[in-house]
């Protein structure tokens, strides 16, 4: 079970002197650097800081998917929503174990910002999967993508191991609201940390929508809350089965608003393959994270108050404890209309109208074959009688002139 922890650290904050950033296109980590090094800032070039890795080695992944459409895609009728939103123009920030940038499906989008001072690598997988399900692009051939493909993600780097620190985690938030992200992803179970906390209530502040794992239940990690998934304003999320119930492995002590999809979930992994039964609440979180860019992008003017609210509102229904309102729906997130959203809520088509009642419309009464044919007769006759008047209008004139003396022939 992939899953992502963060421990207290050593110290209040990351050093500043590892920490660098690069949007991958070409030639702009040049460009980066020469104006570092012009206005004599003190971050430091990536290859001064990166630290040599003692080990490197995610589990192994597969080259080729299953032929059918995963899942968790047709669950969620993902490109139904494309009709409406694909999460074009929205941010989205990804706090977790860095991205394999090479992978066919997550290059060229993503800014990098690493806090671990080890590269622009994933040796744990976890964050390229994360990654994955949140923007993945649609690549031909390939069953896979990602929940809002054309969205624009920022992918922070706190760890690069399964075990994160707490001051990387709240940097990394801090950083997100810097870099202007509409949505935070944090696929991550940390304890309550005041530090935590403040950053958290600074991002929602801000106008960012936070969505965190609700965390796992395993031999290790007993059914507590989770953080930051537990503070207010946050959306927890919970896994899901295909069936829709709540995994066993779903931790109910986290307040949960939703639940995604997290069990035997295929998604991106290191090295360009792909992991085909990965199981979670990150996975699920990731889900609700794309719906949510997927909702910002359709709706601009929500707050991300109401972009809580609204998924929330548009999921399928709780089915017992920790399953919140349900699993999410990215169809109805983009396109229902709600009564609590203010004047100003999106302007989108109202449901059709209900079909009228079959006793609406009177029905037509059965036709009365009797009075149709003595209608039919009447008017005959009357033809008939037309007729023969007027023959007798004619002939009499011409009797009278002649003395009733038949006509000569011609």
């Amino acid at each position: 079970m992939a899953r992502m922890t963060v421990v207290e650290a050593e110290r209040s904050a990351p050093q500043e002197d590892k920490l660098y950033l690069r949007r991958i296109c070409p030639g702009l980590g040049r460009v980066l650097l020469a104006a570092i090094l012009t206005l004599g800032l003190t971050a430091t070039p990536a290859a001064a800081v990166t630290r040599p890795l003692q080990d490197c080695t995610p589990e192994a992944g597969v080259v080729k998917l299953p032929g059918e459409e995963p899942w968790a895609q047709k669950r969620l009728d993902i490109k139904t929503a494309w009709r409406l939103s694909t999460g074009a123009g929205v941010r989205v920030a990804v706090i977790d174990s860095g991205l394999d940038i090479q992978h066919p499906q997550l290059r060229r989008f993503s800014d990098f910002v690493d806090f671990t001072g080890t590269g622009y690598i994933d040796c744990v997988g976890h964050g390229t999967a994360v990654t994955g399900i949140i923007a993945g692009r649609v690549y031909p051939g390939v069953t896979f993508h990602g929940v809002a493909p054309q969205a624009t993600v920022i992918e922070l780097k706190q760890s690069n191991q399964a075990e994160g620190h707490v001051a990387n985690l709240a940097a990394a938030i801090d950083k997100a609201v810097q870099l202007e992200a509409d949505v935070i992803n944090i696929s991550i179970k940390a304890a309550d940390n005041p530090v935590l906390k403040a950053a958290v209530q600074n991002a929602l502040a801000r106008d960012i929508v936070i969505v965190a794992a609700a965390g796992n239940i395993t031999d290790k990690n007993q059914d507590v809350p989770a953080y930051p998934g537990s503070y207010a304003g946050v959306l927890a999320v919970g896994s899901a089965t295909p069936d829709g119930r709540r995994a066993d492995s779903s931790n109910t002590a986290t307040p949960v608003g939703v639940l995604g999809p997290g069990v035997g979930i295929i998604a991106p992994w290191p090295r360009s393959t792909y992991k085909l039964d990965l199981e979670g609440s990150s996975f699920g979180a990731a889900y609700v994270s794309g719906t949510a860019a997927l909702v910002r992008a359709r709706f601009p003017r929500l707050s991300q108050e109401q972009v809580r609210r609204r998924i929330i509102a548009t999921a399928d229904g709780s089915v017992g404890k920790g399953t919140g309102a349900g699993v999410v729906n990215p169809v109805q997130a983009v396109s229902a209309v709600l009564p609590f959203e203010p004047a100003d809520r999106p302007v989108v088509a109202g449901p059709p109208p209900a079909p009228l009642s079959s006793d609406a419309i009177g029905k037509v009464p059965p036709e009365d074959v009797v009075a149709r044919n003595i209608s039919l007769s009447v008017a005959a006759g009357a033809l008939i009688l037309l007729a023969v008047a007027g023959a007798v209008a004619l002939v009499l004139p011409l009797g009278r002139n002649r003395g009733w003396r038949p006509g000569r022939p011609t």
